[in-house]
């Protein structure tokens, strides 16, 4: 080998190291390195972290030999220091948006001290007295970076902030505020261009330190900002502290709005590119807006600007029909947070209360365009709208109907929005008793085009739900290979074509022109957000021709993220592409894409027909089976799809195939595939005999390991002891996390409520468990563990929140499991929350307690547990009156509570809802002992209703307890929801 070969080697050979970072004290010594450290494209420290070493360094404080401590030294090593971390913020354009980001206050605060020192401007100088027109620009300069510095701080700081730890006291700039603002208003009087020190005019000051200021080139030389730029950037720092000072000072509103409009008009001038005027436009915009509202103007066009200044001069002038049209119209827009649009419906809903009954109707009307908002985003429907529709008309019918009619666009409307508006007005169908009203809805032209002929003649017939069917039809394609590639054009250009592209044809055409353009580039690396999984990745990595390793690796990887992001349509386009590719020169590959295209497929019907009921075709159930007794060797698999597969089956009660069909070595192979036939068996027995309980024994033994930790003992330094845990081992056929994972990939009812009622049971058997949950079927698992210290009972807790919550997701409406979350929050102390979660599901399965509650919804425990509730909330009324709602009354707790004087409820408001007598005449006989007379008057009147004779029939008893049960349920529904 020749030397110069030796030396190409050498160099191709060998790994550069990193450079050290650059340590403080070096630029001390070479006065020439800063300016080059900084020219770096990333230097190491970066500039702001070196003005706080170089700041930290130069007020370090001194000892002196009597170990006192001294000030720092004015020494030229301090000096130099400073001067190091002013040019430092020159090289940084004195950006404060930069510097206010990186430095903390107090350092802030030292440097742009130490640019008022070596601008000349005499330390204790009270800015205000200056004449900022009289001194050379630069110092001016100084001047107004400080005060706007100290402006922006005190607005800052008045915005809420969690501070993570306790630090040093900080600066009380507010002190100076008036002073700052009167140096900023006097600096728009200004009609000039100012410098700001650059490293240049630095260097000058620090080599004639003697010369008066105004003498020297550094005066007047340095880095030019135009008159416009510093009007822009001082009239939107005004504005900002008129505005916050705003809050105490109505007037001030209106310096800040002329402030802002001022800094717009001046953008719009100089351009929002400008290099040294940054202000954040969307925050102007926000600013502009905001005193739009709380000033008046007689510019009627800006006060109509936005449809908040609309909606807000709509609330002050009474004018409801254009609220109530800027609601609707905003069905549409979707420009309004829901929270927003909520305020206004509690503001309007609070002045009604106040005694304003003309607010009614447009309480009403506010209500039903948050409710179709709601509904078309698949929220739950609130239930203020249900109390508000305790009694419909024909006028609220025709309202309604107007609302969803104007709240949805047919013909650009998704399949989506149409399902959810068309579900609504089913379920509003069935809700209706009077058949007139019912013919309203079912004759409405919304409601034709939604719903088929045969959908809507079952409905008024039979009043029964029916899900629509939805034909599917898949479309031919012309062959993958019949597309010609087009003429090559710029390599950036076909490469930005490709990341945005997902059409199969196209991305080959793409392909082909680059690979006709270079052969040295790996095109599948273009976009970093194109990943392909491990398992995948080595197999298509190791195809020999480049044009097809490219193609097939990124039609996959778009296939992928099209399915994430539930575009089906383009994934199962891409998918099909790549299947005819690689069907040519791999079987292994042609594989995974089958396998791929039935996780897609899946998920088309889960999202499709699925998400209303409908079963999925026989075609899709055989081909998840065979996936799962696949045996083909050496094919690469994902877990997730076997997770799909056995997900899929138990959501469409294919239990019969887990637990008989499916092939043992599976079942030993794959644990999701052991757990579903475990599930699968236990539903499929419930509710059943004492032999059950074999197949829930096993289920419970898999989860209990999986919910079990490894102990170990360590001996310490002491000698002694000690068990540690390892939470992130296990003992199960997977991890927690991945059970928990698998759960959430169910939607079958019953499926769901075996599982956490088995997860029930086992927080439960926790020996220093307090308060017990109550579950369905919970009675089929065994009552206790051999070893409970191996039982992680902290990761049980936490799962069985996580799986009610979702399992509320799939159905907000199933009692058992709102039951459940009552539960949960009664064992955690959060008493408001429990009965929130208690009466929604007593509220669910009697029509809003228009019904009787069934016994197995409120039972005893349910009712105690309320009672406890109330009591701990001190609302004693509320507790005497639930006393009557146990099989046996619990006169003692009863009594005890009326007895309590600091209740926290309404009182004796609640008397007519009470049915038994004894607590009536215990009620009359307590007020006449206390001397209360008007409350003695209302429990006499109450005790005094004919319907309450003990005389009476018992149906007519049973009535009156039923009736006041109603509308005290109906209370405590409208303070808990």
């Amino acid at each position: 080998m020749s030397a110069e070969a030796a030396d190409r080697e050498a160099a191709t050979s060998s790994r550069p190291c990193t450079p050290p970072q650059t340590s403080w004290f070096e630029f001390l010594l070479e006065e020439q390195l800063l300016e080059q450290h900084l020219r770096k494209p990333s230097p190491d420290p970066p500039p702001v972290q070196l003005i706080v070493q170089f700041l930290e360094q130069a007020s370090k404080p001194s000892v002196n030999e009597q170990n006192q401590v001294q000030p720092p030294p004015d020494n030229k090593r301090n000096r130099i220091l400073k001067l190091l971390a002013l040019k430092v913020a020159a090289h940084l354009k004195w950006d404060l948006d930069v510097l206010e980001k990186s430095l903390s206050v107090p350092v802030l605060n030292m440097l742009l001290n130490e640019l008022l020192c070596i601008s000349k401007v005499p330390p204790g100088t009270k800015h205000v007295d200056v004449d900022l027109s009289s001194i050379p620009p630069t110092t001016a300069m100084a001047i107004l970076l400080y005060n706007r510095w100290a402006i922006r701080t005190i607005v800052k700081s008045s915005f809420p902030v969690k501070q993570v730890k306790p630090g040093p006291p900080q600066l009380n700039l507010k002190e100076q505020a008036a002073d700052s603002i009167l140096v900023l208003e006097g600096a728009l009087k200004l009609n000039k261009d100012l410098y700001v020190h650059t490293i240049r005019t630095l260097d000058l000051l620090a080599m004639e330190p003697g010369m008066v200021n105004g003498e020297t080139e550094s005066s007047t030389a340095g880095l030019k900002i135009s008159a416009e730029e510093i009007q822009c950037q001082v009239c939107y720092d005004l504005g900002a502290i008129y505005f916050q000072q705003g809050a105490t000072n109505a007037a001030l509103h209106e310096n800040a709005k002329e402030k802002f409009f001022k800094t717009r008009e001046l953008i719009a001038k100089i351009g929002s590119s400008s290099l040294h005027c940054t202000i954040d436009e969307e925050r102007l915009a926000g600013y502009c807006q905001a005193c739009g509202v709380l000033t008046s103007s007689d510019d009627d066009a800006s006060q109509q600007a936005t449809p908040y200044s609309q909606i807000d001069n709509c609330l002050k002038t009474g004018n409801y029909q254009d609220l109530v049209k800027i609601f609707l119209e905003d069905n549409l827009a979707l420009s309004l947070p829901v929270q927003f649009r909520q305020s206004v419906q509690r503001e309007l809903f609070q002045n009604a209360l106040q005694g304003n009954d003309a607010l009614e109707e447009v309480c009403f009307k506010i209500c039903v365009c948050n409710t179709v908002r709601d509904i078309l985003q698949g929220e739950i429907i609130d239930v203020q709208f249900c109390l508000l529709f305790l009694k419909p008309n024909k006028e609220k019918i025709d309202f309604l109907l107007e609302a969803c009619s104007r709240s949805i666009n047919l013909e650009n409307a998704s399949e989506s929005l149409k399902r959810k508006m068309a579900s609504f007005l089913k379920n509003l169908c069935l809700g209706l008793e009077d058949l007139q009203l019912v013919f309203m809805i079912s004759s409405h032209d919304l409601f034709i085009k939604l719903l088929k002929d045969d959908e809507r003649k079952l409905l008024i017939d039979e009043m029964r739900k029916r899900s629509p069917r939805i034909n599917l039809c898949t479309k031919p394609v012309t062959s993958f290979y019949d597309i010609p590639a087009s003429a090559s054009v710029n390599i950036g250009q076909l490469e930005h074509q490709l990341i945005l592209s997902v059409d199969p044809w196209r991305i080959r055409q793409i392909l082909i022109e680059l690979h006709g353009m270079t052969s040295e580039r790996q095109f599948w690396t273009v976009s970093n957000k194109w990943e392909v999984p491990n398992v995948y990745g080595n197999v298509i990595l190791g195809i020999k021709d480049n044009l097809t390793r490219d193609l097939v690796y990124i039609l996959m990887a778009k296939g992928l993220h099209c399915s994430a992001i539930k575009d089906f349509v383009h994934a199962k386009q891409l998918f099909a592409a790549c299947l005819e590719l690689v069907t040519e020169f791999s079987p292994k590959l042609r594989q995974v894409m089958l396998n791929e295209m039935l996780l897609l497929d899946i998920y088309t019907h889960e999202a499709g027909p699925g998400a209303n009921g409908e079963r999925p075709p026989s075609d899709l159930i055989s081909r998840v089976r065979g996936y799962l007794e696949m045996r083909v060797p050496d094919i690469p698999l994902r877990q997730v799809i076997a997770e799909e597969c056995v997900a899929f089956l138990l959501n469409w009660r294919e239990n019969e195939y887990l637990t008989m069909q499916v092939p043992l070595p599976l079942v030993q192979t794959n644990p999701y595939v052991k757990l579903g036939q475990l599930l699968a068996a236990t539903c499929k027995e419930l509710p059943g005999p004492k032999e059950s309980r074999r197949t829930a024994k096993d289920l419970w033994e898999v989860v209990v390991q999986i919910c079990s930790v490894s102990n170990q003992h360590k001996r310490g330094n002491d000698g002694r002891v000690s068990l540690i845990k390892h939470r992130e081992s296990t003992l199960g056929i997977m991890y927690r996390s991945e059970l928990l994972s698998f759960i959430k990939k169910l939607r079958e009812p019953l499926v769901l409520t075996t599982i956490l009622s088995l997860f029930v049971k086992l927080h439960n058997v926790r020996e220093d468990i307090v308060n017990d949950i109550t579950a369905e079927y919970i009675s089929i698992w065994p009552s206790s563990i051999p070893n409970l210290q191996s039982v992680d009972f902290e990761a049980v807790a936490v799962t069985v929140k996580e799986l009610v919550n979702y399992a509320l997701t799939i159905n907000p409406n199933n009692h058992f499991w709102l039951i459940i979350q009552a539960d949960i929050y009664f064992a955690t102390n959060q008493y408001s929350a429990a009965l929130h979660y208690y009466l929604q599901a007593g509220a669910i399965c009697s029509d809003f307690f228009n019904k009787m509650v069934p016994p197995d919804v409120f039972t005893d425990q349910v009712i105690k547990r309320m009672i406890k509730c109330c009591s701990l909330l001190n609302c004693h009324t509320q507790v005497a009156i639930l006393c009557q709602f146990l099989r046996e009354v619990d006169y003692k707790t009863a009594f005890k509570a009326l007895q309590e004087q600091n209740s926290h409820d309404a009182m004796d408001s609640y008397y007519e809802y009470i049915w038994d007598v004894t607590i009536l005449e215990y009620l009359t006989y307590l007020h006449h002992k206390r001397g209360e007379t008007d409350k003695r008057q209302i429990a006499i009147k109450a005790i005094g209703q004919t319907e309450l004779n003990a005389s009476n029939p018992e149906e007519v008893l049973q009535l009156a307890a039923q009736r006041r049960k109603k509308k005290f349920l109906q209370a405590m529904a409208k303070l808990y929801f």
